[in-house]
């Protein structure tokens, strides 16, 4: 007699009847695409509000040969045929404001020529050891070139880092001043607080005189933040994107409050963006190299002691060295966190430096002191550029410090170690 398909598959209570352990293997399975579900979004949400980990071009991270047939019988190649050299030979102040007026051109600046340097260590050299072909004739690096960056890419440099924090002196006040200059296309007024000056101070403050009139060039722009409130729409970068600041500090002792000012700029805990340090010292301590180590010593030991993610290692320097800083080198090198740091001497004397300054801050002394820093903050991890190679055959409107144009290059040449930095390792 046949079976239906009710009485095959009928419970018999001499077979276990398995539906319980399904039902169970379904919930833990229902459980599991849940959780599942529920990370996936927090990732998402997570991915929104975080940065994109940043990274270089990738013209810096892979090698593109120099294919260009050479020129003979000339002293320095063209620039390669690439597309972002393509700004290193045409005038990147075309569209700055008062570009005619102030009459300064980016080719009256920098000569370009090929091969481009392709690592931060030639650069270095290069950068230091260039020079001029007549006296404020366009620099030149030597063996190989640096770039001339579009604003546009300076502010993509500038938006790899949390902050560039410029510690320093006047000089280094006049560099983060060009810096600005650049970001805000502004060569008449860029470097300075202009949205808050008197008809005065517009025709006093105006071009040159940002720098060469102390009293305009100490109403110099401190921080980028102030002209994102002030004067938002004359930056040329993107909102957000660029925190350039100086903290001065010229001196040796260091005092208190500047050391506390400094400690307060760092975060406790690592961001999400590296941040980047150019320091700038020597002459108000008369060229001592001594105190000039001291300076960096204690400065990076407060920078350690505030923001310990900058040092992934034990930190080298004591506690006890926060008030006596001991002549440190071996204690000092190879830390294993991603910290940039460049140094940056003093520019060469012209011949408006006062008479009672021309032996210990003469160009004999600035010479010896650029070399001896050097070496010794190559010692510390510590990247150097030096600059009086560059300005020896530029204008000084007091014999201590360059024009706009010196400075300008001065900027420039930060913003090539900045571009060179791998970033990629934070």
């Amino acid at each position: 007699m046949a079976t239906t398909f009710y009485e095959t598959y009928s419970f018999d209570s001499s077979r276990p009847f398995r539906k319980s352990r399904w039902v169970s293997l379904l919930r833990k399975l229902g459980i599991a695409m849940g959780l599942f579900l529920i990370l996936l979004m927090l990732s998402n949400v997570n991915a929104c509000f975080r940065r994109p980990h940043v990274r270089r071009p990738a013209y810096l991270t892979t090698s593109t040969p120099y294919n260009a047939t050479l020129v003979t019988n000339i002293a320095f190649q063209p620039p390669e045929p690439v597309p972002y050299r393509v700004s290193d030979t045409i005038d990147t102040f075309t569209g700055y404001k008062y570009r005619n007026i102030c009459n300064i051109s980016s080719l009256d600046l920098h000569t370009p020529f090929a091969p481009l340097c392709r690592n931060r260590e030639s650069m270095l050299t290069a950068m230091s050891s260039g020079g001029r072909i007549g006296n404020d004739a366009p620099y030149m690096p030597r063996d190989c070139d640096m770039r001339w960056f579009t604003t546009e890419e300076i502010c993509e440099i500038l938006s790899r880092f949390e902050k560039v924090i410029v510690v320093g002196d006047s000089m280094m006040r006049h560099v983060i001043g060009s810096m600005n200059v650049l970001i805000r296309k502004d060569l008449g007024y860029g470097a300075v607080t202009d949205w808050n000056f008197s008809p005065e101070e517009r025709q006093d403050c105006f071009c040159n005189h940002q720098f060469n009139v102390k009293a305009c060039s100490v109403q110099g722009i401190y921080k980028t933040a102030d002209v994102f409130k002030n004067d938002p729409s004359s930056l040329a970068c993107p909102a957000d994107t660029v925190d350039l600041m100086i903290e001065q500090m010229v001196r040796f002792p260091i005092e208190p409050e500047e050391l506390a000012r400094f400690r307060d700029l760092l975060p406790t805990s690592k961001p999400d963006r590296p941040y980047a340090f150019v320091y700038g010292h020597g002459l108000w301590n008369d060229l001592d190299l001594q105190a000039t180590l001291n300076w960096l010593d204690l400065v990076e030991a407060t920078a350690r002691k505030g923001a310990p993610w900058l040092d992934d290692g034990l930190s080298s320097l004591s506690t006890s060295s926060l008030s006596s800083v001991p002549n440190t080198t071996e204690t000092t090198r190879n830390h294993a966190g991603f910290w940039p740091r460049l140094f940056v001497t003093p520019n060469a004397a012209g011949k408006g430096k006062p008479d009672e300054w021309l032996v210990s801050q003469g160009n004999k002394a600035l010479m010896v002191f650029e070399q001896s820093v050097g070496i010794e903050v190559a010692k510390r991890g510590v990247d150097h550029l030096g600059t009086w190679n560059m300005s020896v055959q530029s204008n000084k409107f007091d014999g201590v410090h360059v024009d706009l144009k010196g400075n300008l290059i001065k900027a420039m040449m930060v913003m090539n170690w900045l571009n060179l930095l791998e970033v990629e390792k934070f």
